[in-house]
């Protein structure tokens, strides 16, 4: 699979996907979106694959928006996307939307600056999507297979230094 704006790799059941832009900060663009879906698409359909990893290279995981394009940044006709179909979607809403319908784990790895789209695919790759169970039952589980949880964003900090007290690599 060839990409232009992001890496898609695996290894032992795991896809990585890699916003890869870092000299913008992995700034989002029409391209970005569109190779986010399909890579996702792809994964979803690779019977090998267990899990997906999504971050970013270089010193942020997203940007947000890119601004570069000056004031038609926000006209999609002239961007290449395609004609509305009646509902209004953002380009951070619909892989957001497409992580949501994932049949296989998300973890969004968030290092560095996040600006609001990169927010939104990282919130939505917080949410561990496994086909057919409840919200509930999918924290359970998770719980059950040894899964650390963080029951809501302000507790991920206490359940990250949790997990890496018990590997031993944090006081």
């Amino acid at each position: 699979m060839a990409f232009e704006q992001i890496r898609y790799d695996t290894a032992d059941g795991i896809v990585t996907i890699t916003l890869n832009r870092p000299e913008k900060l992995n700034a989002v663009t029409n391209v970005l979106i569109r190779e986010l879906i399909a890579a996702f698409d792809a994964a979803d359909v690779d019977d090998a694959a267990r899990v997906v990893i999504v971050t970013g290279a270089g010193r942020a995981f997203c940007a947000g928006a890119d601004l570069s394009a000056g004031t038609t940044a926000f006209d999609g006709a002239q961007r290449g996307r395609p004609a509305a179909d009646g509902e209004h979607r953002d380009g951070g809403g619909l892989v957001a939307l497409r992580i949501y319908d994932m049949k296989k784990p998300v973890i969004a790895y968030v290092a560095g600056l996040s600006a609001p789209k990169g927010r939104r695919m990282g919130h939505a790759g917080a949410i561990i999507s496994a086909f057919g169970e409840s919200a509930q039952e999918k924290v359970v589980i998770l719980e059950n297979a040894g899964v650390a949880v963080a029951p809501d964003p302000s507790s991920m900090g206490a359940t990250v230094a949790g997990v890496l007290r018990k590997m031993g690599l944090a006081a």
